[in-house]
């Protein structure tokens, strides 16, 4: 950076610690606190990231081998089995920024589809010859984004749910910081975009808290004070882990952080081993 740039000075930090500062922008987030539990999904892979103040929790992080990707592909292979006209992988990833959402119950869609032709959609392709074919766009709309959720509608490879993994990845922390986790968990990238998917995921994760809440409850014949479960969505989750760093780069302390020319000059390129998060990843 410093021989093929010339930058004036250089700060590594880890991705999931700018998504953390991204969601302070959310009227959810009351404290600036960088403890959380970071889900980032992108076009290729999914990772479930748990962080306490600032450092990373590298033995806890979960990878998850779907995202947006498995969601343009299984879209595509819908269109395909209907015969429609188009089915080219670039429809197919136009309908999912366009008209994916996801639902509370599958069961209760698929019955208000069926009740409700309306809920079913149009989407206008137009050709390199400049002509207009018309797609249909249906349940795809909903059980797309529910590979998250239920991921054997498409693979039998991975059948583990998005919430249980991250409650697994939370109970894999240590447990004075897990309270934490729970309460401050953040979205970033574009595959987490979908309408409601947070509402989903929180619903769904905090089932999974409760019912052990209420089992170590039995057992103990104690009552608990629970777990908060939160999970924060904000307009800036598609690009946070860009939209924190431009957040902690405008602070006034950020350039005290950033080790510059004059130090590469002297040290060498072993500077970069002094950061404190980069040696957390």
């Amino acid at each position: 950076m410093f021989e093929s740039f010339n930058c004036a000075g250089l700060y590594i930090a880890v991705q999931a610690v700018l998504a953390l500062a991204a969601s302070w922008t959310s009227s959810k987030v009351t404290d600036r606190s960088l403890t959380g539990t970071v889900i980032d999904s992108g076009d290729g892979v999914t990772h479930v990231i748990p962080v306490a103040e600032g450092y990373v929790i590298g033995s806890a992080i979960k990878n998850v081998p779907l995202a947006g990707r498995d969601i343009t592909s299984f879209i595509q292979t819908m269109l395909r089995e209907r015969g429609e006209r188009d089915t080219s992988l670039r429809t197919a990833e136009r309908i999912k920024q366009e008209f994916c959402y996801v639902c509370p119950d599958i069961v209760k869609e698929f019955n208000k589809f069926d009740s409700h032709p309306d809920m079913f959609a149009k989407y206008m392709v137009e050709t390199v010859s400049q002509r207009k074919i018309e797609v249909d766009v249906g349940y795809e709309r909903f059980l797309a984004p529910e590979i998250f959720f239920n991921p054997e509608i498409a693979s039998s490879d991975f059948l583990t749910p998005l919430p249980t993994i991250v409650d697994q990845c939370i109970q894999a922390s240590p447990i004075d910081v897990r309270k934490n986790l729970y309460k401050n968990i953040v979205l970033s990238g574009g595959s987490t975009m979908f309408k409601d998917f947070g509402r989903r995921l929180q619903r769904d994760l905090k089932g999974l808290v409760n019912e052990r809440v209420h089992s170590s409850e039995k057992r103990s014949g104690t009552k608990s004070s629970g777990v908060q479960v939160q999970v924060i969505s904000h307009k800036r989750q598609k690009n946070a882990v860009w939209f924190g760093g431009s957040l902690l780069a405008q602070t006034g302390e950020f350039r005290g952080y950033c080790h510059t020319k004059r130090d590469y000059e002297e040290y060498g390129p072993n500077i970069v081993r002094s950061f404190s998060l980069f040696n957390a990843v």
